[in-house]
């Protein structure tokens, strides 16, 4: 009796532990999260504020894009792929400089959308899409069901998505742009409590990974949930917002 006693204190003192490191570890992912939002949106503001900015990105005469503009377009694809697929040999700062540099392309890209929409209903779906994303984010840290399923079918239907938005941007098909609009809500304020939950499992071992590897971890887990916030936001302005 004494013995079970025991195991059962030591084995939820061990509980706890693990939680209170997965807590102070999703609490990095979503510091850095934020921060990488607020350089986004200060980014894109001064560049949809100043004229010079914005000609530098597009071509009055033509309406096209720049080099640079098509630099800033494609960057961010390379910077995910390289601080994904170069975690192991990259340093913690280096991967932080590289968010920070990943963040301020995105801002420059997004100015677009506040030239494009009201500021109002801009801010609108932001509120929006920071509501939808809050609850998912609980629910899938909070949530005892196991979701790598659900996260398996997600993943399969992020590729039928992109793969219907290749197509579609030969087509120009104004009823099939409306349903990949639908589909990415979806998919995305899915992914974002998949995201959250196998984020807080990395993080239960947080502990044992060292504090160069826990940091990167952070960021990496700070990117996949920055790129569901910004996907939901730009399917769900496609519906609420107002044009110039």
């Amino acid at each position: 009796m004494f013995e079970d006693n025991n195991r059962n204190y030591y084995g939820s003192a061990q509980g706890a532990d693990i939680a209170i490191v997965a807590k102070t570890f999703m609490s990095q992912v979503f510091t850095w999260m934020t921060l990488a939002m607020i350089i986004t949106a200060g980014t894109a503001y001064w560049f949809a504020s100043s004229e010079s900015a914005i000609k530098s990105l597009v071509n009055v005469e033509t309406g096209g894009l720049t080099g640079l503009g098509w630099i800033v377009t494609l960057a961010p694809i390379g910077f995910v792929l390289l601080m994904s697929f170069g975690f192991q040999k990259l340093s913690a700062l280096a991967m932080t400089l590289l968010f920070i540099a990943f963040s301020v392309l995105m801002g420059m890209s997004l100015s677009f959308i506040l030239l494009i929409y009201t500021a109002a209903s801009v801010f609108k779906t932001f509120i929006v899409t920071a509501g939808m994303f809050g609850i998912m984010a609980v629910a899938g840290y909070t949530t005892k069901t196991d979701l790598t399923k659900f996260g398996s079918i997600l993943m399969m239907g992020l590729i039928g998505l992109m793969l219907a938005m290749l197509v579609n941007f030969f087509m120009h098909s104004s009823s099939m742009e409306y349903i990949i609009s639908i589909l990415g809500v979806l998919i995305f304020t899915g992914l974002t409590a998949y995201d959250v939950q196998r984020l807080k499992r990395i993080g239960a071992g947080a502990g044992t990974y060292g504090d160069d590897n826990s940091r990167k971890l952070s960021i990496l887990g700070a990117l996949t949930l920055y790129l569901d916030f910004i996907n939901l936001f730009l399917f769900l302005i496609r519906f609420l917002g107002n044009r110039r």
